[in-house]
């Protein structure tokens, strides 16, 4: 919990976390946008495109973070301090999402120990155009399970 805190306030401190007035209006876009992009991911796997849907998987898990985050009064400039504020108000209690969300979001091949965001990174930044499909099927369907679990904390 320590290591988490600190976390959240060296986002704070840095400016990568900043406190916001919840807005309606960003909430619901973010919302939309995770959608959208968990409608790439299929679009982009039908079209051979792995590589793309992973990203496409990630940046929806992380749109729904930002929504959340919104709803909470706070807005993220880095995706690493996103992710820590969520789960530093599960763990206050500040936030009622299981932390097994922070899992999903952060692990995606269990056997090779990758997370959503390395993933993404090895594939956007890398040359590699191809993912096992497993590793693919698996966190496709964590994304839809993880917007969805966000969602119905939204409203």
């Amino acid at each position: 919990m320590d290591k988490i805190k600190k976390s959240f306030e060296e986002c704070k401190r840095k400016k990568l976390i900043i406190e916001a007035e919840p807005n309606i209006k960003n909430i619901k876009g973010h919302i939309e946008k995770a959608k959208h992009y968990l409608q790439a991911v299929d679009y982009n796997i039908a079209g051979g495109f792995q590589d793309v849907a992973v990203a496409n998987a990630f940046y929806s898990m992380y749109h729904a973070l930002l929504a959340l985050l919104q709803k909470h009064g706070y807005e993220a400039k880095a995706q690493e301090c996103a992710i820590n504020t969520v789960q530093y108000l599960i763990l206050m209690k500040k936030v009622y999402l299981d932390i097994k969300y922070i899992d999903l979001i952060r692990l995606t091949d269990k056997t090779k120990g990758k997370d959503a965001k390395s993933l993404r990174e090895e594939l956007q930044y890398g040359t590699e155009t191809s993912v096992n499909l497993v590793v693919l099927e698996e966190l496709k369907k964590n994304a839809i399970e993880f917007v969805e679990a966000i969602e119905v904390l939204l409203y």
